[in-house]
Protein backbone atom coordinates (compact mmCIF):
# COMPACT_ATOMS: atom_id res chain seq x y z
CA UNK A 1 0.00 0.00 0.00
CA UNK A 2 1.16 3.35 -0.49
CA UNK A 3 0.04 6.79 1.35
CA UNK A 4 -1.34 9.07 -1.99
CA UNK A 5 -2.66 12.21 -0.33
CA UNK A 6 -5.31 13.57 2.09
CA UNK A 7 -8.12 15.91 0.80
CA UNK A 8 -9.42 19.17 2.12
CA UNK A 9 -12.59 20.57 0.97
CA UNK A 10 -12.43 24.31 0.39
CA UNK A 11 -14.78 27.33 0.42
CA UNK A 12 -12.79 29.58 -1.23
CA UNK A 13 -10.01 28.62 -3.79
CA UNK A 14 -7.87 31.44 -3.80
CA UNK A 15 -7.92 32.35 -0.45
CA UNK A 16 -7.09 28.90 0.16
CA UNK A 17 -4.34 28.59 -2.16
CA UNK A 18 -2.93 32.07 -0.80
CA UNK A 19 -2.65 30.41 2.43
CA UNK A 20 -1.23 27.08 1.64
CA UNK A 21 1.30 28.66 -1.33
CA UNK A 22 2.14 32.40 -0.57
CA UNK A 23 1.98 31.43 3.10
CA UNK A 24 2.63 27.95 3.74
CA UNK A 25 5.48 27.45 1.26
CA UNK A 26 3.38 24.73 -0.49
CA UNK A 27 3.77 24.07 -4.42
CA UNK A 28 0.89 23.43 -7.22
CA UNK A 29 1.34 20.13 -8.73
CA UNK A 30 -1.58 19.86 -10.84
CA UNK A 31 -5.34 20.80 -11.28
CA UNK A 32 -8.29 19.07 -12.64
CA UNK A 33 -11.42 21.08 -13.24
CA UNK A 34 -14.86 19.12 -13.88
CA UNK A 35 -17.64 21.81 -15.59
CA UNK A 36 -20.56 18.61 -15.64
CA UNK A 37 -19.38 18.02 -11.60
CA UNK A 38 -18.93 21.47 -10.44
CA UNK A 39 -15.78 20.69 -9.08
CA UNK A 40 -12.00 21.69 -9.44
CA UNK A 41 -9.29 19.74 -7.55
CA UNK A 42 -5.80 21.06 -6.93
CA UNK A 43 -2.77 19.02 -5.84
CA UNK A 44 -0.36 20.61 -3.50
CA UNK A 45 3.17 19.28 -2.23
CA UNK A 46 6.01 20.98 -0.02
CA UNK A 47 8.90 22.22 -2.35
CA UNK A 48 10.98 19.12 -1.47
CA UNK A 49 8.80 16.71 -2.90
CA UNK A 50 7.50 18.59 -5.96
CA UNK A 51 9.52 16.54 -8.30
CA UNK A 52 8.83 12.90 -6.88
CA UNK A 53 4.51 14.34 -6.23
CA UNK A 54 4.48 15.49 -10.12
CA UNK A 55 5.80 11.85 -10.59
CA UNK A 56 2.84 10.51 -8.82
CA UNK A 57 5.58 9.51 -6.13
CA UNK A 58 4.81 11.45 -3.41
CA UNK A 59 2.22 12.42 -1.17
CA UNK A 60 -0.30 15.25 -2.00
CA UNK A 61 -3.05 17.54 -0.48
CA UNK A 62 -5.67 17.30 -2.37
CA UNK A 63 -7.91 21.12 -2.51
CA UNK A 64 -11.17 20.05 -3.39
CA UNK A 65 -13.49 23.24 -4.29
CA UNK A 66 -17.05 22.60 -5.06
CA UNK A 67 -18.29 25.34 -6.79
CA UNK A 68 -22.10 25.36 -5.61
CA UNK A 69 -20.70 24.98 -1.65
CA UNK A 70 -18.61 27.59 0.32
CA UNK A 71 -18.81 26.54 3.84
CA UNK A 72 -18.50 23.15 5.56
CA UNK A 73 -19.96 22.33 9.03
CA UNK A 74 -19.40 19.04 11.42
CA UNK A 75 -16.07 18.40 10.17
CA UNK A 76 -16.94 17.92 6.48
CA UNK A 77 -14.09 19.99 5.05
CA UNK A 78 -12.02 17.20 5.63
CA UNK A 79 -12.18 14.52 3.06
CA UNK A 80 -10.35 11.45 3.13
CA UNK A 81 -6.95 9.67 3.18
CA UNK A 82 -6.23 7.89 -0.04
CA UNK A 83 -3.95 5.18 -1.15
CA UNK A 84 -2.65 2.83 -3.34
CA UNK A 85 -3.04 -0.80 -3.45
CA UNK A 86 -1.73 -3.37 -6.37
CA UNK A 87 -5.16 -5.63 -6.01
CA UNK A 88 -8.53 -3.40 -5.00
CA UNK A 89 -10.12 -6.47 -5.38
CA UNK A 90 -7.82 -8.30 -2.66
CA UNK A 91 -7.53 -5.63 -0.38
CA UNK A 92 -11.35 -4.92 -0.20
CA UNK A 93 -11.79 -8.62 0.78
CA UNK A 94 -8.83 -8.65 3.71
CA UNK A 95 -10.55 -5.69 5.02
CA UNK A 96 -13.98 -7.03 4.40
CA UNK A 97 -13.10 -10.54 6.22
CA UNK A 98 -11.72 -8.10 8.87
CA UNK A 99 -15.61 -7.08 9.75
CA UNK A 100 -15.03 -3.74 7.98
CA UNK A 101 -17.87 -2.85 5.54
CA UNK A 102 -16.88 -1.63 1.97
CA UNK A 103 -19.36 1.65 2.27
CA UNK A 104 -18.12 2.79 -1.61
CA UNK A 105 -17.30 -1.15 -3.02
CA UNK A 106 -15.08 -1.24 -6.03
CA UNK A 107 -17.58 -1.71 -8.64
CA UNK A 108 -15.43 0.30 -11.64
CA UNK A 109 -12.28 -2.01 -10.43
CA UNK A 110 -10.53 1.29 -9.81
CA UNK A 111 -12.10 2.64 -6.43
CA UNK A 112 -13.48 2.31 -3.37
CA UNK A 113 -14.43 3.99 0.43
CA UNK A 114 -14.04 2.51 3.49
CA UNK A 115 -14.38 4.25 6.98
CA UNK A 116 -12.11 4.04 10.21
CA UNK A 117 -13.67 3.24 13.31
CA UNK A 118 -13.79 7.18 14.06
CA UNK A 119 -15.76 7.48 11.08
CA UNK A 120 -13.14 9.52 8.99
CA UNK A 121 -13.32 8.02 5.06
CA UNK A 122 -10.14 6.58 3.71
CA UNK A 123 -10.30 5.75 -0.12
CA UNK A 124 -8.85 2.88 -1.96
CA UNK A 125 -7.31 3.33 -5.36
CA UNK A 126 -6.33 0.55 -7.87
CA UNK A 127 -2.82 1.21 -8.68
CA UNK A 128 -1.96 1.25 -12.37
CA UNK A 129 -4.92 0.78 -14.77
CA UNK A 130 -8.42 -0.08 -13.29
CA UNK A 131 -8.98 -4.46 -12.87
CA UNK A 132 -12.10 -5.33 -15.02
CA UNK A 133 -15.41 -5.27 -13.35
CA UNK A 134 -15.73 -8.71 -11.41
CA UNK A 135 -18.43 -9.67 -9.06
CA UNK A 136 -19.17 -9.72 -6.08
CA UNK A 137 -18.14 -6.32 -6.25
CA UNK A 138 -19.52 -4.88 -9.62
CA UNK A 139 -22.61 -5.17 -8.46
CA UNK A 140 -22.10 -4.27 -4.60
CA UNK A 141 -24.30 -1.22 -2.99
CA UNK A 142 -22.99 1.83 -1.46
CA UNK A 143 -23.30 1.20 2.41
CA UNK A 144 -23.65 4.03 4.18
CA UNK A 145 -21.78 7.14 3.72
CA UNK A 146 -18.32 7.55 2.93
Amino acid sequence: MKFLHTMIRVGDLDRSLHFFCDILGLCEVRRTESEKGRYTLVYLAAPADLEQARRSGAPTIELTYNWDEHEYAGGRNFGHLAFAVDDIYAACARLQQAGVTINRPPRDGHMAFVRTPDGISIELLQRGEALTPAEPWASAANVGAW
